[in-house]
């Protein structure tokens, strides 16, 4: 994985220590694998973040960087990948996974007639919340072990790749 390119986009550890704001972690932002971009941490990174992306509540970024400290995680990279949800595609990814859901559940799709509104969504909360639940759980474990192993592949490739490339810059010389 290009470090050059993470660093580039992730704060400095300095930054992110001297924020008032994060003050009531003490010590624990000082531990250096929560800062390092190797493998493990950025692969663990990925997995918890994916994770907390499909987590239906308002604290996404607090519960990875959570589970980032907990795990010893790239803790930048978890807390920013919950922005996969955002305004934008929060809407069609929280109807698939309510369509996994239904799906998993093995109960039918809403009827044809239902009314797409808020009145008519807090009316079949009930009926809506399990199966919506339930894919949200499905696909944060899925995006998950994809994001893990994925990375995981992506950045032994990668350093494969180097490894090849400085072996034929050394038969030139």
């Amino acid at each position: 994985m290009p470090k050059k390119l993470l660093k580039k986009y992730i704060p400095s550890t300095e930054s992110i220590k001297a924020n008032k704001n994060l003050t009531f972690l003490g010590d624990k932002l000082h531990d250096p694998n929560l800062w390092h971009l190797n493998r493990r941490s950025v692969s663990a990174a990925f997995a918890i973040g994916l994770f907390a992306a499909w987590i239906p509540t308002p604290g996404q970024m607090a519960i990875a960087a959570i589970f980032a400290l907990y795990f010893r995680a790239n803790l930048p990279i978890s807390v920013a990948l919950v922005w996969i949800t955002n305004p934008l595609t929060m809407p069609p990814m929280f109807y698939f996974a309510y369509l996994v859901g239904l799906w998993a559940l093995g109960q039918p799709a809403p009827s044809a007639d239902f009314v797409f509104s808020i009145d008519s969504i807090m009316a079949s909360l009930g009926d809506i919340g399990g199966p919506f639940l339930f894919g949200c759980l499905i696909l944060g474990v899925i995006s998950a072990i994809a994001g893990y192993f994925g990375i995981r592949f992506y950045w032994r490739q990668h350093v494969i790749k180097q490894w090849q490339q400085r072996a034929i810059q050394r038969q030139k010389n």
